[in-house]
């Protein structure tokens, strides 16, 4: 029998897009007009710690390649469908093993600072920017591709903050690195004078993090985002690490956050033994300069329209 929530989904694809094709040997995967866009649906109930879980079908995955595509996770209590373009998971799963039942098994952790995917053996990656109609669209017709603008390190900053400021956190940027803010972004937030964890031996570390997200009025670290616009990514994985095992008992959320040429990186990098031996494997979210941009436009026109 059809999930309900599947179901209402085919039927607003076929109000939107016109008629569905199932591709042959695949009770997930469809096509939307003569190839115009490939979408593999999946569907989890919500357990707990707000988690759900798929397994993504090897056979399936590499139906998609050469397509325009998008994976599609559902749960239920949706509130708007996320279509992740699976062009940029392309060439991570292509290197990952599948488990023994030829799946790729993913979650999606929802809520805290930001939903996140995770792939087993990879890692966690922000999909904040992937909710909505519209991010289907941008698959579906590339020609209207509306491209983010070319970000600086300062303005993914920036946007981080305010991102952070909207959500109801204090926000901690660098000393060094306040004034290089830039305003024309977004309304103009206010900065934590003080880090007062109460750990001396690691706040040394903390001042160089470029985004710390605290829970407001508290000491409580929510997330911490390193932006490696050109800078070497295992240095902020260090720094990650260095926070991690002086807080053992938190988990704050992880984010490097850099351009999507660096996802590969990032991926080599956080599989080093150093960082699965502590942890920081498992708590460590990619963060792409799209998804930012899209997660603040989206909060800041909900902002503007409550």
């Amino acid at each position: 029998m059809t999930n309900t929530v599947k179901q209402a989904l085919l039927d607003n694809l076929s109000a939107r897009y016109g008629s569905l094709r199932k591709l042959e040997g695949s009770q997930s995967l469809y096509e939307i007009g003569d190839g115009a866009a490939r979408i593999y649906i999946r569907y989890s109930k919500v357990h707990n710690q707000d988690r759900t879980f798929y397994g993504l079908r090897e056979e399936d995955l590499r139906k998609l390649e050469g397509f325009p595509s998008v994976l599609c996770f559902l749960w239920d209590g949706q509130t708007e469908p996320l279509f992740i373009p699976f062009s940029e998971y392309e060439e991570i799963f292509r290197v990952l093993t599948p488990a023994s039942d030829g799946q790729f098994k993913v979650q999606i952790y929802l809520g805290g600072a930001g939903d996140e995917l995770y792939i087993a053996s990879a890692g966690r990656f922000n999909i904040e920017g992937d909710y909505g109609w519209d991010r289907l669209g941008l698959v579906i017709d590339a020609t209207k591709f509306s491209k983010i603008p070319e970000l600086t390190h300062s303005q993914v900053q920036t946007l981080l903050g305010s991102i952070g400021t909207i959500i109801g956190c204090d926000i901690w940027v660098p000393q060094n690195d306040r004034p290089k803010l830039d305003w024309s972004l977004t309304n103009q937030f206010v900065c934590r004078d003080t880090l007062l964890t109460g750990v001396h031996q690691v706040e040394d570390v903390l001042q160089e993090i470029d985004v710390v997200w605290f829970q407001r009025g508290s000491t409580e670290i929510r997330a911490l985002f390193e932006v490696e616009h050109s800078t070497p990514i295992y240095s902020g994985l260090l720094r990650f690490n260095d926070i991690h095992l002086t807080f053992p008992g938190l988990h704050p959320k992880f984010s490097v956050v850099a351009n999507e040429e660096r996802r590969s990186l990032f991926v080599r990098q956080l599989n080093r033994p150093t960082f699965q031996v502590s942890g920081l494997g498992e708590l460590c979210t990619f963060m792409e300069y799209t998804n930012v941009y899209n997660w603040f436009q989206r909060l800041n026109h909900a902002r503007n329209h409550e």
